[in-house]
């Protein structure tokens, strides 16, 4: 039992000395328990279930043994050490909760920053940096997957115990004491999840559980979870009330929900998420590559805006291969409806995807059913040399696109280090101790860049970082300091919460207009009238528009024409 709800995967702490062990595995005929040099058979109870009752309390070490094998438990809540090791029992009452009577903050009032937990320090060394986030405005932290992965590096992607917090970045207890220390600073926390796919190491599923994987479908990362299998969906659900209920996360982000076969799955999970923490601010956030802007009238709060990055992207760098072609032609006009809309792509063919259609209407949706991000771990990290903006674009023309980032109604997020305008590359980066897999993933990630033409000569591909090097994980930290960079957010958040923050809640679009092919002009209507208007020019020379005759509140009085690499913002009065 942990709050409100009994969970049925994973060991429950029925006495100090007293411990039920269960398992789904209906494909083993008999399970037994290792509890250190002594095994015991557990009982079948039906369904393709297996219980046994312990004499043992928290600490304990196990595993559960099938044939010859001996396996973690799937909802282990601790590793001893890594994936292929025991699990431990834990007590989920033994922390003390300092801020019990936290229930959150509104969904208007976020501002997000995206981290790495191991390039912190792990959730001690993460707490280390929570006053100087809360002093630049922002509101919420949202760590990268931490599931128990294989090694001691790896972006959390390829984990394979979804209830165990990895040892390397600290304790079940050490990451409880971590929410606490963000809520004291007023500080949501998020934590990124990944339902879609189990990590290539460590995943003993298919031995003992083959049915939660249906073979006929194929994702990127092999055969697709069956959510057809109310134990597979259950397992899930009751994943994220986990996170939700012991260690009070205040978010879910869900990584790349459109490699989710089964469409009943999220809605279903999101309705049970909101009917088990009423009284809280609980907030859920999509990433949908497929733009279905159904979920977020069916549970969800926002989606991960990828249309809008796209289109700065290629204003900011004039990339224009890959996805990019998709925004590479009247880029104004697509970012123009990105601010208004949401979403450029709502049904639409898309070019890099051999013209197939893509996304869905989103003209009953506000602003803040949007994510908006500059940069963040896919947008890095996937390119072959993992550059941010800072060494890709105009000082001048990502400044004025961080104004706009911050000061639209959109919500936004900030990745690790670009508040103080971090050089740093972030890479990407595993540790696989079996030779063959780490092969296969260097081979794998170089291969991913062949058909890019400055990448079709071999010895240019070698030049990719090895992915299980760990100079390529020591690469990836950001120099944080105080400098010029974070002022300028800071001072732009501090705008946001002042004018966006009481506001936010039932804006409404008045529309977007493209000004030639590198500037927009935006407006939108607050529920007292009030306007907010800003005007982005990304191009080299100024541009004239019907803009506000009163000063702005960001930038300078632009008689008229907005200059350019520039981003001015107006609040006018009802």
């Amino acid at each position: 039992m942990s709050g409100s709800y009994e969970f049925r995967f994973g060991p429950v702490l029925e006495a100090e000395d007293r411990t039920r062990f269960r398992l789904w595995a209906p494909g083993a005929e008999q399970v037994q328990v290792e509890l250190g040099k002594e095994v015991t058979p557990m009982h079948p109870v039906g369904g393709g279930w297996h219980e046994l009752v312990g004499r043992c309390g928290a600490g304990t070490l196990y595993r559960f043994q099938i044939g010859n094998t001996a396996v973690p438990d799937p909802a282990s809540r601790m590793q001893q050490g890594d994936v292929h090791d025991p699990s431990v029992v834990t007590d989920p009452a033994s922390y003390k909760w300092q801020c019990g009577a936290w229930t959150g903050r509104p969904w208007e009032e976020a501002v997000l920053y995206e981290l790495h937990p191991g390039l912190f320090g792990g959730f001690k060394g993460i707490q280390g940096h929570l006053g100087r986030l809360a002093e630049l405005g922002v509101t919420a932290i949202e760590l990268m997957p931490i599931a128990d992965f294989p090694g001691a590096r790896n972006w959390g992607y390829d984990g394979v115990l979804p209830f165990s917090p990895d040892r390397v970045y600290g304790t079940p207890d050490e990451l409880k004491a971590l929410v606490d220390a963000a809520h004291r600073q007023e500080l949501m926390i998020f934590l990124d999840v990944v339902y879609n796919h189990f990590g290539p190491d460590g995943n003993y599923l298919p031995l003992y559980a083959s049915r939660f994987f249906d073979k006929s479908k194929h994702t990127p990362w092999g055969a697709a979870i069956d959510f057809h299998q109310p134990e597979v969906r259950r397992f899930f659900i009751e994943n994220a009330l986990y996170w939700l209920h012991e260690f009070r996360f205040d978010g879910l982000r869900f990584d790349a929900v459109h490699a989710i076969c089964d469409k009943s799955f999220l809605p279903e999970l999101a309705h049970e998420i909101r009917s088990r923490t009423s009284g809280r601010h609980v907030h859920l956030v999509l990433e949908n590559d497929d733009n279905d802007a159904a979920l977020l009238r069916d549970g969800f709060d926002a989606q991960w805006d990828d249309d809008l990055h796209h289109v700065l992207h290629v204003l900011l760098t004039d990339e224009s291969r890959g996805y990019y072609a998709d925004y590479a032609t009247e880029s104004a006009k697509k970012l123009a409806r990105a601010l208004s809309e949401g979403l450029v792509y709502q049904g639409e063919p898309s070019p890099s995807r051999n013209g197939a259609r893509r996304g869905s209407c989103t003209e009953d949706l506000g602003a803040t059913a949007f994510m908006s991000f500059l940069q963040n771990h896919d947008q890095i990290g996937n390119r072959a040399f993992g550059e941010r903006l800072t060494v890709l674009s105009d000082p001048r023309k990502l400044q004025a696109a961080i104004a706009l980032h911050l000061l639209a109604p959109e919500i936004p997020l900030i990745f690790m280090g670009e508040e103080c305008g971090a050089k740093e590359s972030f890479l990407y980066f595993t540790d696989h101790r079996d030779p063959k897999l780490a092969q296969a993933v260097r081979e794998g990630r170089r291969q991913e860049f062949v058909r890019f033409p400055e990448f079709s000569d071999e010895a240019r591909r070698e030049q990719i970082p090895d992915p299980n090097a760990p100079e390529t994980f020591a690469r990836s930290r950001p120099e944080i300091v105080n400098n010029a960079r974070s002022a300028l957010y800071r001072k732009l958040l501090g705008l946001r919460r002042e004018y966006l923050f009481p506001r936010l809640k039932g804006i409404r679009t008045e529309g977007a207009q493209p000004i030639g092919g590198a500037a927009v002009i935006a407006r939108w209507r607050f529920r007292d009238g009030h306007r907010w208007v800003m005007a982005s020019n990304f191009g080299d020379e100024p541009v004239t528009g019907d803009l506000p005759k009163s000063n702005p509140l960001w930038g300078q009085q632009p008689n008229k024409q907005i200059p350019p690499a520039t981003t001015l913002v107006w609040m006018e009065a009802a």
